[in-house]
């Protein structure tokens, strides 16, 4: 029987397991792990129902992180800094923030590289600073900014020595959510096609119309919202 913590593979195991409704001693058994280690892990990670791979495999590497800074400083040792403030507690804040967008539904990288962008002192890294910073390949990077770039998250410019850098900006959060909405609308014209094709006294037609109704009033709601908050990112706070 395998010792340790789960790895990854096994999390993402656990994951197809409850999705095909699997006991958890019978995933335990195809894992060789005690069934008590599968009941435990899922119920620590939000139960059968929210369990994710991803997540999961983050909480429990925070909670390494966290029992490793519980080793004492020696008396002479003061706490380490990024450009005047602490950097424990900024990394702490990083790992906050990518937990959360994870949460929301990005991947892991995507979510790494975005809150670097989001806490750097410039509002912008080159590939090559965003390596460095994340400790991964390059081509991790370029994946991640591809995924990001079409999402409407982040865009790129050349600065003043013609290399490319990338960002995120005010109007970033402007056009990602006009994006969202315009996917609510574009959700609701399949849905309502659906409508002609299956009949519209049919059950799967009524339900249909129920989606697109739901959706295109998101969409619009969202899109009104936009349009009216959109001057807040630029009105810099006071003080």
């Amino acid at each position: 029987m395998p010792g340790g913590r789960l790895t990854q593979q096994e999390r993402q195991q656990i994951t197809l397991g409850l999705g095909d409704g699997l006991a958890y001693a019978e995933i335990a058994r195809r894992l060789d792990r005690p069934t008590s280690t599968i009941t435990r892990e899922v119920m620590r990670n939000g139960g059968p129902a929210a369990y994710r791979a991803d997540l999961a495999h983050r909480a429990t590497e925070q909670r390494t992180h966290r029992r490793r800074q519980t080793v004492p400083r020696g008396p002479q040792t003061p706490p380490a800094t990024i450009s005047g403030r602490d950097a424990d507690a900024v990394r702490a804040y990083e790992e906050t923030f990518t937990t959360l967008l994870m949460q929301q539904g990005l991947p892991k990288m995507m979510s790494r590289v975005l809150t670097c962008l989001y806490t750097s002192e410039v509002g912008s890294l080159s590939a090559s600073e965003l390596v460095q910073r994340l400790e991964v390949s390059p081509a991790s990077i370029s994946k991640a900014i591809a995924f990001l770039e079409s999402q409407g998250l982040i865009r790129r410019e050349r600065d003043e020595r013609r290399r490319e850098r990338y960002l995120v900006d005010d109007d970033v959060w402007y056009q990602g959510t006009i994006a969202s909405a315009q996917a609510n609308i574009r959700l609701a014209e399949i849905a309502r096609q659906g409508v002609g094709i299956l009949g519209a006294d049919t059950p799967a037609a009524i339900r249909l119309e129920s989606i697109a109704r739901f959706v295109e009033f998101i969409g619009e709601s969202i899109t009104r919202a936009a349009e009216q908050a959109r001057e807040v990112l630029y009105t810099k706070p006071a003080g």
